[in-house]
């Protein structure tokens, strides 16, 4: 889709962080966009923001159930009558831990935004994308932590970003062998930390899924982190959101399986890790073991 102008574009967890991004470059492209999101109070600011933009359409959404995106789906065809972008961008992050002391509900509610919302967008929309014929990208937002280079500290949401692009690299298969002119891209965030809703994301856990035992570990915040390296006399590198959401404009237009920056830098790192795979020995850094 080299022309995005008047195309519609569908956003979920887009009334915040990367998605807002998202958001924002879409309307720069003179697209429509749809911002979905399961935080009401981020999308009252959003709707305050943009109540005089006729193009742009908000709708309270939760990824994990199937009805809410398939109604977020209805509201769209009824108001726009087509879905060219689908950002299925929803994502939360659970507490660091061993994995042996993580908990049961830290899978559930973390796979279930972060793997099966994903599937529920495709369900809803991706049905309708092919039978209108028309160009479609579907973006699915993945995590270089995980497919990549896995944090062990994270391993519940290593694992589900590493679904994410399993699940991806399938569906942009099928698209293709389809013959249909919808495709599919996986996007990581990259380039350095990100000030996101992922920090915080444990307020739009579900009180029935909440953990079984409280964390043994803080929760970080940008604020703290950048104290703890500010003491140790180091700078962080924060990476702008528009920039990445410039990557992914631009990788719809030059129809890119993988949106991301330094994706050099990342395909050195998967040699590395395939060669230690050849050798029968663990892919992981002990540096990120220490």
């Amino acid at each position: 889709m080299k022309d995005l102008r008047d195309k519609v574009a569908v956003v979920t967890g887009g009334a915040s962080g990367i998605g807002l991004a998202l958001v924002q470059a879409f309307l720069g492209e003179e697209m429509r966009v749809v911002i979905a999101d399961v935080d009401q109070a981020a999308l009252d600011a959003v709707g305050a923001r943009f109540a005089d933009s006729e193009g742009v359409m908000i709708r309270q959404t939760d990824v994990t159930d199937a009805g809410s995106v398939t109604q977020l789906a209805d509201a769209v065809y009824e108001r726009f009558g087509a879905t060219h972008v689908l950002c299925n961008n929803a994502g939360v992050g659970a507490p660091s831990a061993k994995v042996w002391q993580t908990t049961p509900n830290d899978w559930r509610w973390i796979f279930s935004v972060n793997v099966t919302g994903v599937v529920n967008g495709i369900h809803a929309f991706v049905p309708r994308m092919l039978a209108s014929g028309q160009e479609g990208h579907v973006i699915n937002t993945s995590s270089s932590d995980g497919p990549i280079s896995p944090l062990p500290s994270a391993s519940v949401y290593a694992a589900s970003k590493a679904a994410v692009s399993v699940l991806t690299e399938c569906l942009a298969a099928q698209l293709v062998e389809e013959g249909s002119p919808v495709r599919a891209s996986v996007f990581y965030p990259s380039g350095g930390l990100l000030r996101t809703g992922l920090w915080t994301s444990e307020r739009t856990r579900p009180a029935e899924l909440a953990r079984e035992r409280p964390r043994e570990t803080e929760a970080m915040t940008p604020e703290r982190l950048e104290e703890m390296a500010q003491k140790a006399g180091r700078e962080l590198r924060w990476q702008p959101l528009d920039e990445l959401a410039d990557l992914v404009v631009e990788g719809i237009k030059e129809n890119r399986f993988v949106m991301m920056k330094d994706a050099a830098n990342a395909a050195e790192t998967l040699r590395v890790r395939s060669e230690a795979f050849a050798a029968g020995e663990l892919p992981t850094p002990m540096a990120h073991l220490g």
